[in-house]
């Protein structure tokens, strides 16, 4: 097989066939340990939608999965690898998961957003990087550039914080500026949120009781480690009508550990959709 590279304007491009072979090489953030200096972040709001990947050619969820979207869509997208996410606004990550299982004729994908944040295959720093973005991103109303805020003080830090979750946004992250993007958990991309978010298993559906008499009382659910617990909390009433099937992951949130080491105030946020993992 001929996999070929190029390489221009500190870009480097794989070619369709080298990238279709594997899963995208997504770098993933650790979380804000507090007390950095902030001057050499630039700092963007995290949007709550569907990470994906486009190879130049062909759209990716985090896991691999390829992703068909409308032509007119698609034909808006650059020719070079992008880092974004799926996003519908602020609060409707269900809406976007129910979306993209629908024809592509839906009235609905219109109001699709792609949330760009970085170009992985380009071989500059994260400051580099936002510059060749600005130049080369077609700009629409599908396709949106990530506003990056340059913030000197962590009080800045945590009132932007605040600002955002009292939007409905999830949270905050640190890009610092002189790092080259790299696959993997790294220490230069960080999450900063009020909580803590996880994702587990479903293991049973255990019957509701009073006020939720005939519909799910809770989950019970397995961490990746093995833990489990119930999560009973969070669920609208059509949720708990049909509950996630057992087998599928769900995300939730919560505020430290218990003295056995299990979520405190666990809250359902979301089922993961089949084309998205959990973050292990």
């Amino acid at each position: 097989m001929n996999n070929h590279l190029i390489l221009s304007a500190g870009l480097l491009v794989f070619s369709p066939a080298l990238v279709a072979e594997t899963l995208p090489s997504l770098q993933l953030a650790s979380v804000y340990p507090g007390g950095l200096d902030l001057s050499g972040y630039l700092v963007s709001q995290k949007y709550d939608g569907v990470r994906v990947y486009w190879d130049g050619s062909r759209l990716r969820s985090r896991s691999g999965n390829w992703l068909a979207l409308p032509a007119e869509l698609v034909q808006q997208l650059p020719a070079f690898a992008l880092d974004a996410e799926l996003w519908l606004g602020t609060g409707r990550f269900a809406e976007l998961q129910a979306l993209l299982q629908r024809p592509l004729s839906d009235p609905a994908y219109s109001e699709l957003k792609l949330m760009v944040f970085d170009a992985p295959q380009h071989t500059g720093p994260f400051g580099e990087r936002q510059q060749f973005l600005r130049r080369m991103l077609p700009q629409s109303s599908f396709i949106q550039l990530v506003a990056q805020q340059r913030l000197t003080r962590e009080s800045e830090l945590q009132q932007l914080l605040q600002q955002v979750e009292s939007a409905g946004g999830e949270g905050l992250m640190l890009h610092r500026l002189d790092a080259r993007y790299q696959a993997g958990r790294v220490s230069h991309l960080l999450k900063l949120k009020s909580y803590t978010d996880a994702e587990a298993r479903v293991v049973a559906h255990l019957p509701g009781k009073g006020q939720f008499a005939g519909v799910l009382g809770s989950l019970l659910v397995e961490l990746p480690d093995g833990r489990r617990f119930k999560l009973g909390t969070g669920f609208s009433l059509a949720e708990r009508k049909a509950p996630p099937a057992i087998g599928r992951w769900v995300r939730f949130k919560y505020q430290g550990l218990t003295h056995k080491e299990i979520p405190r105030f666990a809250v359902f946020m979301s089922e993961l959709d089949q084309n998205t993992q959990p973050q292990l």
